[in-house]
């Protein structure tokens, strides 16, 4: 969230690498601070698919990306974090992001954006959620 971040840094990181973009923003060692949840919720609102190659987010790809991390986390930040089961902040609260998730956990539900089904696949151990008509 720092004002340095910006699509010409994501195209920085990603450059030459072949990996899916998923797998890159989890990657800590190339931008911090980006989860599972709000990788899949970035990428999202982006329209981005988690099976593209970081390599290939350049331009207005890289301009929706970096757009689309800043907004997921500011409102991520606004509403506590996302509170899965059991998880609470250390003063006791729950974080209600998770009531505006689009489409981590949503497998099998409607996409909200154009109703088709959300579908799911295992990338580096980790669960991707996405709309395979709105994410390319």
């Amino acid at each position: 969230l720092s004002n340095e971040f910006s699509a010409a840094c994501l195209e920085a990181a990603f450059k030459g690498r072949s990996a899916p973009v998923k797998n890159a923003l989890l990657n800590q060692s190339l931008i911090a601070g980006i989860g599972n949840i709000y990788a899949n919720e970035a990428l999202f609102l982006s329209g981005i698919s988690p099976r593209r190659k970081a390599k290939t987010i350049i331009s207005g790809r890289a301009d929706r990306l970096a757009t689309a991390i800043v907004t997921t986390l500011r409102a991520a930040i606004v509403d506590g974090g996302t509170s899965l089961r059991d998880h609470v902040q250390p003063g006791g609260e729950i974080g209600y992001f998770v009531q505006r998730l689009a489409v981590y956990g949503q497998a099998g539900k409607p996409c909200p954006s154009c109703g088709l089904l959300i579908k799911t696949i295992i990338q580096s151990g980790r669960s991707s959620f996405y709309c395979s008509r709105c994410q390319r």
